[in-house]
C-alpha cells in the first residue's frame, strides 16, 4: 500500500497501471473509515489491477461549518484499517491511498457550477443548499485526477449516487459507476463515520431509525404509500432524542415523490434524522420495491 498526498505522486504512481492499459478502480471517502467502506475497497481490488482510495473531507460540500469542523478525521486509522484488509485479502495488487491538503484539491476556488434537477434539488438537495455542487466539484477532480475504469460508491448515500450518475452521463467521463449495498452493524444500524461522533446512549437511539424502516416494509403491505411515509416519521418521532428532518418515499431513478404505490416499479425511501442532545445528522435508506 501506497499513502501518496499529492495528484503528481498520485499520477507517477498509477503511470504503470496506465502504461499496461490496466483497470484502476476509485473509492472516494472522506476518511474516518469502517466496515461500510471496507466493502467498497474489497470489491474494487477483486474487479480492477489498482485501486485508489482517497480520504478527503471535502469542504465545499458541507453548507454547516460547524459540522464541517466535527466531521472525525483519523488517517492513521484509516491506513492501517486498509493495509490490513489488504493482507486480509493477500491481495498483491497495487493500492494507493490519496489524503491530499485542501490546497491539493483546490489551489483555487472552485467556481463550476453544477445542476441536475430533480435528482439535486430534493431531500438533501433541499435542505443542504450547495451540497451537491459541492460533492460534484470534488468527485469531477477525482475522476479527473485518477482517471478510473470503475468508482465505488455505497448505497447508503442513495441520493448522491443518483447525482454522480446524472454528472457522468453529462460530462461523458468514461467509467462506470459501481453502486454497492448499504452495510449494517448486526443490529441494523447503518454505518457511518458520523456514528463515531454519537454517545452509547445515542447508538441506541438511533437503533430506532433502520428498525422503523425495516418494519414499514411489513406496515406497507396494508396501507397507502402516505399512510406509510407518515407512520415512519410519526414513529421515529415518538423516540426522545430523535427527529426527523424529512422522509420522502421516491421513484429510485428520478428522487420525484410518489403518490401510490403503483406510480413506479422502483421505489426508495430516504430519510434523515437528527439524534442527540448535540444532534448528529444520520441518513439511511430502504428498498419498497426494485426492479
Amino acid at each position: 500500500m501506497k499513502v501518496v498526498h499529492t495528484v503528481k505522486d498520485l499520477k507517477a504512481e498509477l503511470q504503470a497501471t496506465r502504461d499496461n492499459k490496466q483497470s484502476i478502480g476509485l473509492v472516494p471517502t472522506m476518511g474516518a473509515l469502517h466496515a461500510g467502506h471496507a466493502s467498497l475497497v474489497r470489491r474494487s481490488l477483486e474487479e480492477n489491477d489498482a485501486t485508489v482510495v482517497s480520504v478527503f473531507v471535502n469542504p465545499t460540500q458541507f453548507n454547516d461549518k460547524n459540522d464541517l469542523a466535527k466531521y472525525p478525521r483519523t488517517l492513521d486509522k484509516d491506513c492501517e484499517l486498509l493495509a490490513s484488509l489488504q493482507e486480509e485479502e493477500n491481495n498483491d495488487k497495487l493500492l494507493i491511498v490519496l489524503a491530499p491538503s485542501v490546497e491539493e484539491m483546490y489551489p483555487e476556488p472552485d467556481n463550476r457550477h453544477f445542476s441536475y434537477p430533480p435528482t439535486d434539488e430534493v431531500m438533501e438537495g433541499g435542505f443542504r443548499p450547495g451540497h451537491f455542487n459541492g460533492v460534484c466539484q470534488i468527485v469531477s477532480k477525482l475522476f479527473m485526477f485518477v482517471e478510473p475504469t470503475r468508482a465505488y460508491f455505497g448505497e447508503k448515500d442513495f441520493q448522491q449516487i443518483a447525482v454522480i450518475k446524472r454528472m457522468v452521463a453529462d460530462q461523458q467521463y468514461p467509467l462506470e459507476i459501481c453502486p454497492c449495498p448499504i452495510i449494517r452493524e448486526a443490529d441494523g444500524l447503518a454505518l457511518s463515520s458520523r456514528n463515531a461522533l454519537l454517545s452509547d446512549e445515542e447508538r441506541v437511539i438511533a437503533l430506532n431509525i433502520s428498525r422503523t424502516l425495516f418494519a414499514s416494509k411489513e406496515y406497507a403491505k396494508e396501507h397507502t404509500l402516505a399512510e406509510t411515509k407518515q407512520w415512519v416519521i410519526d414513529e421515529i418521532n415518538k423516540v426522545e432524542g430523535l427527529e426527523v428532518q424529512y422522509y420522502e418515499i421516491v421513484d429510485g431513478t428520478s428522487l420525484l415523490s410518489l403518490n401510490n404505490w403503483e406510480d413506479s416499479e422502483y421505489i426508495v425511501g430516504c430519510i434523515t434524522v437528527f439524534c442527540g442532545a448535540i444532534p448528529v445528522r444520520l441518513i439511511d435508506n430502504i428498498k419498497y420495491k426494485e426492479l
